[in-house]
């Protein structure tokens, strides 16, 4: 399936797409140095969040959809040069709104998990 959203995002930011399928997606993301917090090597979490949020937005897959809300747990630390992956899949639909439950991990562990309300709009949401 072809993406038809989000097609400027930077994969070595927030992931390359291994699947997308409707109300599915599977991201990849080799965390690097320019993601470090600290100088021991701790992934900022928000390129994870990053991560999970480009999932949901692809397992929507609509040209105008953006984030109106995610409930999130961060549940283990992530190192550089570590790769994760994230699942996102549309548990429910409401006319324009999507619940998307995504889960990132790593070496089969999970690291995070959220739920994502996502919004389908009629135009850009900067339009």
């Amino acid at each position: 399936m072809d993406i038809i959203t989000h097609q400027a995002i930077d994969p070595d930011l927030c992931g390359r797409a291994l699947e997308v399928e409707k109300g599915y997606s599977r991201v990849e993301l080799l965390t690097s140095q320019a993601m470090a917090a600290d100088r021991s090597g701790l992934v900022h979490g928000g390129f994870i969040f990053g991560l999970a949020d480009y999932a949901a937005m692809i397992a929507v897959n609509h040209p105008n959809v953006v984030l109106g809300a995610a409930d999130v747990k961060f549940l283990k630390p992530v190192r550089v040069a570590e790769t994760v992956i994230a699942e996102a899949r549309v548990e429910e639909v409401q006319g324009k709104k999507h619940w998307v439950a995504v889960s990132v991990s790593h070496d089969n562990e999970t690291v995070f998990q959220g739920m994502f309300t996502c919004f389908a709009l009629e135009k850009h949401v900067l339009g």
